[in-house]
């Protein structure tokens, strides 16, 4: 009974000596502790237990030691304890040794050892680490041979590694195979889609698992915010905000994270800024996705103020610094820049070359090449980006032979690649450097760039803005791929060009290519239409804005805007203004200016009340726009007023263009010795262009004394433009000084100036037909010349008497009656009559002003025919109605426009079967559309040929055909 006892007092004694070891192995927490109580193990003579070996091996794999986690397990070895495997297993894979926890899954294999349901997670965990698809396989299938297929946790490991190794089909199968599933499940899809992109998938699986009735978590939610961020799912990402919310996970900071990331994604900054407020705690993630959540979004102040307080938390790690200087780039805050940089060298950051090239991008940005410099030549290694990165910098900052040498330096160790190539075809777009340019463009075929989308966007661009637009067209058809970028550069080129119809027609190839216009591409349209005033095409392309719902965007209302007040719908013009929500500065000066230009100066001054009224301030531009208007329709107190307010109330100093429109304005109102003195007392040197309003208003009042003096002043600034000295001629001629005349006419042809024809035009049923002076041979010459003589007989009986002053030729009277007959806005008008619909309004282009005499004549066809005829000349609209034009008869009957535009002389229409009808020579010609561009001719009169170069070699390069001369 004794020797019981004492077995009885032996067990409980070793089993309260267990449970001791057991408690202090728990509680330690530092490895000396560790090394005590695996001592007294030791001592105790338990160092061979296999229970105790376990938790040893467990417990220095926590402390980062597998060296002793193995020793450990080697005093046991071999053992056939599958629980002793399972613990070194699992040190080794929580080490990061996954290929030495492989080799002891394949040791114990060899003992045939049996693998349990605790074996099989940690193996699957170190296969998915180092992407072991072979071994993979070979674990899964060892997995379903024993009989773990349905196991809960071995599953949800599977799921784990098939996701870590974008094998998501195999992962899905798995998930679909399971028998039952627990929120890990559901997570580890959702993670595996979302963190390989994945992200309408990971959405799909989110609602699945909804509907099922498995409660998200916060691993859930941090794994599917990135998913609505990368689809732009706003809805979608505000229902998980909600559940977040709901579930009260929110303090989880992945989940706060995710949400701040997510809403950075959707650009909704205030809700950024509102959830960062909202956080209790921020870890360094945080501040790295506001800092550069912020610098990405532009907002470059807010994003250096925030560092600015992170710093007082948290040290900021590299990324954040580095997103903190590209900032500091953008802003040009070189003080705040080298403050950072100080920072970084104080904290002995470790830069890499990716570091560095911010570095130097900062400093480029903030013009302080010599720091630049610096950092570059300290740099271990260089890569293409740091030598983009100084090239570029030299170049930006006007150093051009700098950046060449040291492309040059660059060429001995690497060679350029698109990058560097896109920078110095930008560098070549600023020098407008052709030569350069087809330097860069041999190298770049040579090196095989001539295919990459980026070199040749940039080409087209570079050769467009160098003033080489054949050169630009020829780059656009031989570009193997185009993007967005490709069509809207060419569309704009055509639109700064001033080639409409070429324009108008890539807009319509790029549509019958399948790509859908932006934004961009409807503001490099819209223009296209102004300058050919074609009212159909712009129409469609309003219809087409509306479709794709960029109307409500404010630059496209203000292009709608300036497109139809320039081609004659004021009406439509004022319809866009009054359904925009938003009106920025732009936009009042669109309708001031389009008011402007219809004569409608006291509605130009109350849209320009209004537009003060609103808190809109006033720029130099809305003055120019406000002064032209008053000096159409001759309000010159309140353009006085408005010229006095620029400096008086908007510490505006007012430009040459302000000044020009003030003697506009006087001149027009016959105010000319007030203009004359106006513009001897300017602070500014004045150009031609006063002059020549000057003259023209002396010409038209007969005031011939002040008219030789200016004409004096014109010839001395001897300019280029042949409108300026053709006027001066006219003067001369009004003036009968022949001797004069010669002269001016003789140095045009020495400096080998021309002034353009005169030429009108008309479209009728989607054809245009244009008309030069003194047309004889169209086909409807005839019936034209009759409804003339007509309405002329018509005109004579109401008191119609030709103003002869107007022809500028030494003939006879009735050669010069002749002569006004044949005036091409005439021809143009009498053809619209016989050829439209009675009582139809008429609409005519003209590329100079009107004269006088027109003016008039066009004033008592609208009374007698009973019609609306809207005539645009170089100036502005003249609405004819009822015997009166909208002009009120403040306009003067300059003999010249100051603004010649022959380029307007181009078809609006495009695609096949429209045709372009030429009526300026002895024979009418057709030129059609949409010619192949081997055999086509395009037979054209000599006459013609020298009357209209210009227009016939736009038509040879527009219609892709050969003009022959007949």
């Amino acid at each position: 009974m004794k020797t019981i006892k004492l077995g009885i007092v032996g067990q409980r004694t070793e089993y309260w000596f267990h449970s001791l070891i057991l408690r202090a192995l728990s509680s330690v927490t530092n490895q000396t502790d560790l090394h005590k109580v695996h001592s007294l193990i030791v001592v105790s003579g338990q160092h061979q237990s296999t229970f105790f070996c376990g938790k040893l091996i467990s417990k220095y794999s926590q402390f980062k030691d597998p060296v002793s986690s193995l020793s450990i397990f080697r005093i046991n070895s071999p053992t056939h304890n599958v629980y002793l495997w399972n613990t070194i297993i699992r040190a080794m894979t929580h080490n990061g040794l996954w290929s030495k926890a492989l080799d002891f899954y394949t040791q114990m294999r060899k003992l045939n050892v049996k693998p349990d349901n605790y074996t099989f997670p940690s193996i699957i965990n170190s296969c998915g680490s180092l992407l072991d698809l072979e071994m993979v396989k070979i674990v899964h299938n060892e997995v379903s041979e024993m009989g773990f297929g349905s196991d809960l946790y071995i599953c949800n490991a599977l799921i784990d590694m098939y996701a870590r190794m974008n094998e998501l089909g195999r992962a899905r199968v798995v998930f679909d195979e399971m028998p039952s599933r627990d929120v890990v499940s559901w997570n580890s899809l959702v993670s595996g889609y979302s963190a390989n992109g994945y992200w309408e998938e990971a959405l799909e699986v989110f609602r699945e698992g909804r509907l099922s009735g498995v409660a998200a978590d916060a691993f859930t939610v941090s794994s599917v915010l990135p998913a609505c961020g990368g689809l732009m799912e706003v809805e979608q990402g505000q229902m998980v905000h909600g559940l977040v919310e709901k579930s009260g996970i929110k303090g989880d900071m992945a989940v706060s994270n995710g949400l701040l990331s997510m809403y950075f994604k959707f650009e909704r900054l205030l809700d950024c800024q509102r959830i960062f407020d909202e956080m209790i705690y921020r870890d360094i993630v945080t501040w790295n996705i506001i800092i550069c959540g912020f610098s990405h979004s532009g907002l470059y102040q807010e994003s250096i103020k925030l560092f600015q307080e992170m710093v007082d938390e948290h040290k900021p790690d590299l990324l954040t610094v580095t997103s903190v200087l590209q900032a500091c780039g953008h802003m040009g805050d070189l003080r705040f820049g080298r403050f950072v940089h100080d920072y970084i060298l104080e904290n002995r950051y470790e830069c890499d070359t990716t570091a560095c090239n911010i570095i130097i991008n900062m400093y480029a940005r903030c013009g302080d090449l010599v720091a630049a410099r610096q950092v570059f030549d300290n740099m271990k290694r260089w890569d293409l980006v740091s030598w983009n990165s100084i090239i570029s910098g030299y170049f930006e900052n006007g150093l051009n032979k700098e950046a060449v040498d040291l492309l040059k330096m660059m060429r001995i160790d690497l060679q350029p690649d698109s990058v560097t190539f896109v920078t110095l075809l930008s560098m070549c777009t600023k020098l407008m450097d052709v030569d350069f340019t087809r330097e860069l463009h041999c190298d770049i075929i040579k090196r095989g760039y001539d295919s990459t989308l980026i070199v040749g966007n940039a080409l087209l661009d570079v050769y467009a803005k160098c003033g080489r637009m054949e050169h630009s067209v020829w780059q656009f058809e031989i570009m193997t791929s185009r993007d967005i970028v490709t069509w809207n550069t060419i569309i704009a080129a055509c639109s700064h060009y001033e080639e409409s119809y070429l324009g108008l027609k890539m807009l319509s190839r790029m549509r019958t290519e399948g790509l859908m216009p932006d934004v961009a591409t409807i503001l490099g349209s819209l223009p296209l239409c102004s300058l050919l005033a074609a009212k159909r095409q712009g129409k469609e392309l309003h219809g087409f804005i509306i479709r794709l719902k960029f109307e409500s965007q404010v630059p496209v209302g203000n292009a709608l805007i300036e497109m139809y007040s320039k081609t004659g719908s004021l009406k439509n013009a004022i319809s866009v203004f009054e359904h925009m929500s938003i009106k920025d500065v732009v936009t009042w000066t669109a309708m001031i200016s389009a008011y402007g230009m219809y004569g409608e100066g006291k509605k130009a001054l109350r849209s320009f009340q209004q537009m003060k009224e609103t808190g809109t301030i006033p720029d130099h531009i809305v003055f120019v726009a406000v002064i032209y208007a008053c000096s159409h329709s001759g309000l010159v107190q309140e353009g006085r007023a408005c010229f006095n307010q620029m400096r008086k109330t908007y510490n505006i100093e007012p430009r040459i263009e302000h000044y020009a429109c003030m003697v506009d304005l006087l001149s027009r109102s016959g105010l000319l010795a007030e203009a004359e003195d106006f513009i001897l007392s300017m602070p500014l040197r004045p150009d031609a262009s006063m002059w020549g309003s000057l003259l023209s208003a002396c010409r038209a009042s007969g005031d011939t004394v002040t008219a030789e003096r200016v004409v004096e002043r014109l010839v001395e600034l001897n300019s280029d433009d042949p409108g300026y000295n053709v006027l001066a001629s006219n003067v001369y001629a009004s003036l009968r000084k022949w001797d004069q005349v010669r002269t001016i006419r003789k140095s045009l042809k020495a400096r080998g100036l021309r002034k353009d024809p005169g030429c009108s035009w008309i479209e009728i049923s989607n054809r245009v037909f244009i008309f030069g002076t003194g047309d004889r041979s169209f086909q409807q010459f005839k019936q034209v010349n009759e409804l003339i003589e007509d309405l002329n007989r018509t005109m004579d009986k109401e008191g119609y008497v030709a103003d002869l002053k107007f022809v500028l030729h030494d003939v006879g009277e009735d050669e010069k009656i002749n002569l006004l007959y044949g005036h091409s806005e005439r021809l143009a008008i009498a053809f619209g009559l016989l050829n439209t619909k009675e009582g139809s309004p008429l609409q005519v282009m003209k590329n100079l002003r009107v004269c006088g005499d027109c003016h008039t004549w066009t004033k008592y066809v609208s009374k007698i025919v009973q019609r609306e005829i809207l005539v645009r000349d170089a100036n502005r609209f003249h609405l004819f109605k009822d015997g009166t034009c909208s002009c009120r008869d403040r306009w003067i009957g300059a003999l010249v426009d100051f603004k010649t535009d022959a380029k307007l002389l181009r078809s609006p229409v495009s695609g096949q079967g429209n045709d372009l009808m030429l009526y300026p020579g002895r024979r009418m010609h057709r030129i059609t559309a949409g010619l192949s561009r081997q055999s086509s001719e395009a037979f054209i009169g000599g006459k013609l040929r020298k009357r209209l170069p210009r227009l016939l070699k736009r038509i040879r390069i527009l219609h892709q055909c050969t003009i022959v001369q007949v």
